[in-house]
């Protein structure tokens, strides 16, 4: 039970605060210079099938394939809705009998969850372990292989390797790894995410980098016996991408802040200059968790830290709600923990548009509040 008092009405010195005080998890930090290409666009409000909003898709297949390294033959296809309409596309149209799954947060449990609802597969392969905690799916007879490169609720980072070599696809959720952490493509069949964390747009939006193992099981199930709605099959989503189009209409604005993102990115470094910056962030976050008396870091293995999504616990003396209210109430907001967790913690996002400095203005605000409570 808390009884250390923290004074709600707390004012930080101006001088102590970040100059961005947005640190969520998701939507996140969206840079000034990206949205500020929305306002100035001429292509918003025109038709999505021609040749001014193709270019605009065009330009952001190309640079997220170059930021990537995409290997010969991966494509990377995009269409509407987000990761987690995407989980329905891969039930759907990519695993072909099983399944087996990695859940070790809210985000991997619904994809496991999406498999095991679906009538016409054989129920998963569930490796289930505690939240804060890592875990690596062993050899089994699935045809799919699938968890999160880095779990957004919990703050924990996987590997991303082929489990088999046998055919079997690996389907990797990079939603919040996206532009803010390094992969080897290749051993990956489906590396899918959404835009808005580290790649700093808006949500609505579903982008896959896909192998061509993925691509010839799309067509294959895509022509088998069984029905797919529409809105989830992939064949469809694969062609039009060719095109550089969406099947239905994409928003204009996402498309043009997540060029603007991926530009700057690859302007200043490519994939190393965002994962230096993710890790200087998180880094010093979990070096003071470590070393502060009411705080610990939530995942207990370094290994599994993430280095974009930071989650701390709080002593049971300390109400990590309040200690959020106070920072909220002072421009630091979406600190909070992620709701279904149900920790007394603060998780901070550190994607690739958060400055490192901003980080280190934070650290200094926590230890500033902390000093005053009783």
């Amino acid at each position: 039970m808390a009884h250390l008092h923290l004074d709600p009405d707390l004012r930080l010195p101006v001088d102590l605060l970040p100059a961005d005080g947005r640190f969520g998890s998701g939507p996140a930090k969206i840079r000034q210079a990206a949205a500020a290409v929305v306002s100035t666009s001429p292509v918003l409000g025109t038709s999505h099938r021609q040749e001014p909003v193709r270019t605009l898709v065009g330009r952001v297949r190309e640079g997220l394939s170059a930021l990537y390294r995409a290997p010969e033959g991966y494509e990377l296809v995009l269409g509407n809705g987000g990761s987690t309409l995407f989980w329905d596309i891969a039930v759907s149209s990519l695993i072909e009998r099983r399944s087996a799954h990695a859940v070790l947060g809210e985000f991997s449990a619904k994809f496991a969850a999406a498999s095991a609802a679906a009538p016409f597969l054989d129920e998963p392969e569930v490796d289930r372990v505690e939240p804060g905690s890592g875990v690596a799916l062993a050899p089994t007879d699935a045809d799919v292989y699938a968890w999160p490169q880095n779990e957004t609720s919990t703050g924990v980072s996987l590997p991303v390797r082929r489990v088999v070599d046998d055919g079997s696809l690996m389907l990797i959720d990079a939603t919040s790894a996206a532009g803010g952490i390094d992969v080897d493509l290749s051993q990956t069949d489906a590396w899918y995410f959404a835009p808005q964390k580290n790649l700093g747009s808006d949500g609505g939006l579903w982008l896959a980098f896909l192998s061509p193992a993925a691509i010839d099981r799309a067509y294959r199930l895509a022509a088998g016996s069984r029905w797919i709605p529409g809105g989830l099959e992939l064949v469809g989503p694969i062609e039009q991408s060719r095109k550089n189009q969406t099947v239905n209409t994409p928003a204009i604005a996402t498309l043009l802040m997540l060029d603007a993102q991926v530009q700057w990115l690859l302007d200043n470094g490519g994939i190393e200059f965002a994962a230096d910056r993710t890790r200087r962030g998180s880094d010093a976050l979990y070096a003071w968790a470590s070393a502060h008396p009411l705080a610990t870091p939530f995942v207990a293995d370094p290994q599994y830290r993430s280095p974009v999504v930071v989650t701390i616990d709080f002593s049971e003396e300390l109400d990590a709600a309040a200690l959020a209210a106070v920072l909220r109430a002072n421009g630091i907001v979406d600190v909070e923990p992620y709701r279904k967790l149900g920790r007394n913690q603060l998780r901070i996002g550190t994607y690739a548009a958060v400055d490192p400095e901003d980080v280190q203005a934070l650290i200094r605000c926590l230890d500033w509040i902390l000093e005053r409570v009783g």
